[in-house]
């Protein structure tokens, strides 16, 4: 099958399930598996569809220290909004602790055989931080992608679908990823994102970087992942484009502090909006540059922010 542009998701039937830095200061449905298919003027149409209208860009952003622990006390004084590189004025500005609707991409290829005991452990960690209102579901991959389960608030379900998961075969990655974009569109909450749990190399998948990073772009969606052993090159591309981050447990030892950073990274949001100076319903993307002012003799922050989105077409 061909890798082309239109490739997207032809079979996904049933079911549903679970980021960026530039300095600056539901029960369980079928198992499905992913086949994309879709021809070039099908994606073109999907994305005249993914966004209604411009006259708002809301962007969520997240400040964190030399630390990497959030930063929560800025106004919107602290921020500049660049659009195309020309300013723009910032007309709402929210500090946002909302539910979370999260897809886990749980890798479970060879190359984390001896790493699946601890991804699970990962997850259990992270499912001590959830709050009323949160909702998962969870795609298995290795040679293919498989969504095991619809929306669901109960981690039960989910261990009960990953307990008996063995690490084997290739690495379907970016196809993950392209299954859990799909899947997020029966979310019920505006605070979106992909946390993947993998060693973050793709050798397998029928979907390319490219075509992945667009549909996760148009989708607002951040990825978020926990690196075992060593920082995943890949999904630190995917988490700077779309605001989320990258942690790294180097031992098992570790894994507690970086679940629980993470989750509060991933909670911890400024929400700002703008209307573009040019709206323009032109089809194109427009980057968007996050600046955080800061006093003088302030310690360096950094912002996470995605780095822009797709207008609508005529």
């Amino acid at each position: 099958m061909s890798r082309g542009l239109g490739c997207l998701l032809g079979t996904v039937a049933a079911g549903v399930f679970f980021g960026g830095q530039a300095r600056a200061g539901e029960s369980t449905g079928p198992k499905v598996a992913i086949t994309p298919r879709i021809t070039e003027a099908a994606h073109g149409r999907l994305r005249s569809n993914i966004r209604l209208d411009v006259n708002e860009v809301l962007i969520p952003v997240t400040v964190t220290d030399a630390l990497d622990r959030p930063v929560t006390s800025l106004s919107q004084d602290n921020f500049r909004i660049l659009e195309d590189a020309e300013e723009q004025q910032i007309a709402s500005f929210v500090q946002e602790d909302a539910p979370v609707s999260a897809g886990l991409v749980f890798d479970s290829s060879g190359s984390m055989k001896n790493r699946i005991a601890g991804s699970v452990d990962a997850l259990k960690l992270f499912f001590q931080t959830i709050v009323p209102g949160d909702e998962f579901f969870v795609i298995q991959f290795s040679d293919r992608a498989r969504l095991l389960g619809g929306f669901t608030d109960k981690p039960e379900e989910i261990y009960e679908e990953l307990g008996f998961v063995q690490g084997k075969g290739w690495t379907a990655l970016l196809d993950a990823l392209a299954l859990g974009t799909h899947q997020m569109k029966a979310a019920r909450n505006r605070r979106r994102a992909l946390l993947v749990l993998s060693d973050g190399n793709d050798n397998n998948s029928r979907f390319s970087e490219s075509e992945v990073k667009s549909r996760v772009v148009e989708a607002d969606l951040r990825v978020y992942a926990i690196g075992l052993a060593y920082r995943p090159r890949l999904l630190e591309q995917f988490a700077e484009e779309t605001g989320g981050a990258v942690l790294v447990a180097q031992t098992a030892s570790e894994l507690p502090d970086v679940v629980q950073r993470l989750s509060t990274l991933m909670r911890s949001q400024y929400v700002l909006g703008y209307r573009p100076r040019k709206a323009q319903n032109d089809g194109k993307y427009h980057k968007v540059r996050i600046e955080v002012v800061r006093s003088t003799g302030a310690p360096p922050l950094r912002a996470s922010w995605r780095h822009g989105y797709y207008a609508p077409g005529e």
